[in-house]
């Protein structure tokens, strides 16, 4: 039904269309015609054999102020977690994996992948000391250089970054390290393709006095691009010389502030709200000693020890900590969200009565974030460059933790002291409080839920039934992750999840924050599928489920309306009705989606209005495919995304067509809007 229903799937492709075997201006012409024949139910008769088949159904939207509610400003943001190579590698820019060649551990000689020789074991030998001058960094990299006329010109190490380094033509890229040596060293930092044969960037380090450890610094400038580099230190002097905490970073970082720029952009296109960090299992730990540890991760970037995310099995350098979370969060103009660890693991738990250097440890973390710059924690805060306080608001008490046995304990001793100490933080339960009381206070309560896509779909109704009284809603996890209906991130798994968000909309006087999970996959560690946004060294796109939430991105904060939906099809609908505005325009924008394989014949009545509709300035926007199961892909990054077209049918009352396996939202321009904007 769905490939029959479109005029021609050969306009399907960039941007929801490409040419096929038309031309530039048929291809155009197609997609004008598409989605405003197919939508407005005008005349097409390429659909005529089905529409016989369509359903039909009335959506009434009673848009009357005084049944009309406020949607919290909070409702839609993001949820980060290290996981995925989602940070390390990913959103933070750091090329250099390992880059203090901590991760094979303290014990010496360790591994130090993925640092490879140049050269042969004849010429060049290897292995790390307890030698660093970083005393919380101790493992350094000894370099003993044994030719005099090495091959081919040189030896050294190199290291590929997070397979492959993108380095492109006219950037440059800032290097950081430290040496020592006994002796003048002279040494050639480059940047070359993988195989080493094309040298792109490369500046000489030529020094007579490293007998003290020595911090080098200087900028490299990509002469040419190569997507797959990697970082060389070369030399043909024999010698010794011990190498530490290597740092590349771009220099056009977002705002300087060490977070890949494009990545940046796609969270910022979402509107988020708030920022929840850094996880997930990722603060957990499957041991509390590879937990998160907020104090490990701020300061200087050489003194930070890094640590094994054992959950999700591998290393991070922490150069993105607690600070650069809370940066991350300010950056995107969203509440920040700290989850810390409650004294518990996935294997071990710290005894209630044992747990006060914990509560310590996190009243000094909310210090860091808001206390003076005079304060003990603010002022090494201030001394990292942002000596205003970051204003955070919400803390949430472990992740995941609430059947565990100590977690009821545990969690009243951090409640009790955060509320002490800072009585207007919004602390957060990891208990579900929808079906029966908690058994401790709290302001909201974590609610998870991943699963296939027809039990999400149906999730769109769960807090209708959630009792009113006690604490809100946080739902900070949500996804279709069942393999067969998912995949890497499919249409359906994103319509099933736009009926929830409808229905969490629907509910927001209980509902104050939802999020989707995970947000960042690098498609080089695909630990959790799916995800929100897929990315290599060079290239992103967004899946389905990530297209799916800028449908929701004006929610937050704007007034929703009761709706009523007639249809026989009703079970395979979903629909929500907001007032929204923008800096000149307000919006009556009204969702639907047709979670089912039959077209639907809408007709569309709103009652109420106090302005008129501007026909001119109102959209239709479609998020669809010829297949269910289709997805996103680096070679068609935009073979699922919404397609926007004019609305000429534009009225209070309107017929529509909804296509099969589809969400779509007609947003209705308001005129005289002045009063309207005053009232919200």
């Amino acid at each position: 039904m769905a490939e029959r229903l479109m005029c021609s799937t050969e306009c399907l492709g960039e941007g929801g269309w490409s040419k096929g075997a038309m031309g530039t201006d048929d291809a155009a012409t197609c997609r004008t015609v598409f989605c405003t024949l197919l939508l407005l139910t005008l005349s097409c008769d390429c659909l005529a054999a089905d529409l016989d088949l369509a359903k039909t159904a009335v959506l009434e939207v009673n848009t009357s102020w005084v049944v009309a509610r406020k949607i919290p400003q909070t409702l839609f943001g993001l949820f980060f977690e290290e996981i995925n190579h989602a940070g390390a590698g990913g959103i933070w820019a750091e090329l250099v994996s390992n880059r203090g060649f901590e991760a094979g551990g303290l014990n010496t000689p360790s591994n130090i992948d993925p640092w490879s020789i140049i050269g042969d074991e004849s010429s060049i030998y290897v292995q790390t000391e307890r030698a660093s001058c970083f005393s919380k960094n101790i493992i350094a990299l000894r370099m003993e250089v044994h030719c005099d006329e090495c091959p081919a010109g040189s030896v050294g190490i190199y290291n590929p970054g997070f397979w492959g380094m993108n380095i492109e033509e006219g950037k440059t890229y800032n290097l950081v390290m430290y040496i020592r040596s006994m002796e003048p060293v002279e040494l050639t930092a480059s940047l070359t393709c993988f195989d080493g044969l094309q040298n792109i960037a490369s500046a000489d380090i030529v020094d007579n006095n490293v007998s003290d450890w020595r911090k080098i610094e200087l900028q490299l400038f990509a002469r040419g691009t190569c997507r797959t580099s990697r970082f060389e230190l070369t030399t043909s002097k024999r010698g010794v010389i011990w190498i530490d905490q290597v740092s590349l970073m771009p220099s056009d970082t977002y705002k300087g502030h060490g977070f890949r720029k494009e990545l940046i952009h796609m969270l910022m296109d979402l509107r988020p709200q708030f920022l929840r960090f850094p996880g997930g299992c990722f603060v957990e730990g499957d041991w509390l000693r590879n937990a998160f540890r907020w104090r490990e991760t701020i300061g200087p970037w050489e003194e930070r020890p890094g640590h094994y995310g054992d959950v999700w099995k591998y290393w991070t350098d922490d150069g993105l900590g607690y600070y650069e979370f809370l940066q991350l969060a300010e950056d995107l103009g969203a509440e920040p969200i700290w989850v810390f660890n409650a004294g518990i693991s996935h294997n071990d738990e710290v005894d209630t009565t044992t747990l006060a250097p914990f509560v310590e440890d996190v009243l000094n973390s909310i210090e860091f974030a808001r206390g003076s710059s005079e304060s003990t924690w603010g002022s090494i805060r201030a001394a990292m460059g942002h000596s205003e306080r970051f204003p955070l608001k919400y803390v949430a008490i472990g992740n995941e933790d609430c059947d565990k046995q100590l977690y009821q304990g545990n969690y009243l001793m951090f409640y009790n002291a955060i509320r002490e100490a800072y009585p207007d933080i919004q602390i957060i339960s990891n208990c579900d409080g929808s079906s029966k009381p908690l058994h401790h206070p709290a302001d909201l309560y974590d609610f998870h839920v991943y699963s296939n896509a027809t039990f999400i779909f149906l999730m769109k109704d769960k807090f209708t039934r959630t009792s009113r009284k006690g604490p809100k809603v946080f739902v900070s996890e949500y996804a279709v992750n069942d393999a067969m209906d998912a995949g890497n991130g499919s249409l359906l798994a994103s319509l099933a999840e736009a009926a929830f968000l409808i229905g969490l909309e629907k509910n927001s006087d209980i509902v104050h924050m939802a999020s989707y999970a995970p947000l960042f996959i690098n498609d080089n560690d695909r630990s959790w599928n799916p995800d929100a946004i897929v990315f290599n060294s060079w290239q992103q796109y967004g899946t389905p489920s990530y297209w799916m939430q800028t449908f929701f991105r004006e929610s937050s904060g704007s007034v929703i309306h009761p709706v009523r939906i007639a249809s026989s099809y009703s079970s395979s609908l979903a629909a929500s009705a907001i007032t929204w505005k923008d800096n000149e325009d307000m919006f009556l924008r009204i969702k639907i989606v047709n979670f089912g394989s039959h077209a639907v014949n809408l007709t569309i009545s709103a009652t109420g209005l106090q302005a008129g509709v501007d026909t001119a300035r109102s959209t239709v926007t479609v998020l669809t495919s010829s297949d269910l199961l289709d997805e996103n892909s680096f070679s068609d990054p935009n073979k699922v995304v919404p397609v926007r077209s004019g609305l000429p049918g534009a009225a209070e009352k309107m017929q529509a067509l909804l296509v099969p396996y589809s969400l779509t939202s007609f947003d209705l321009a308001l005129d005289q809007y002045g009063g309207l904007v005053a009232e919200m």
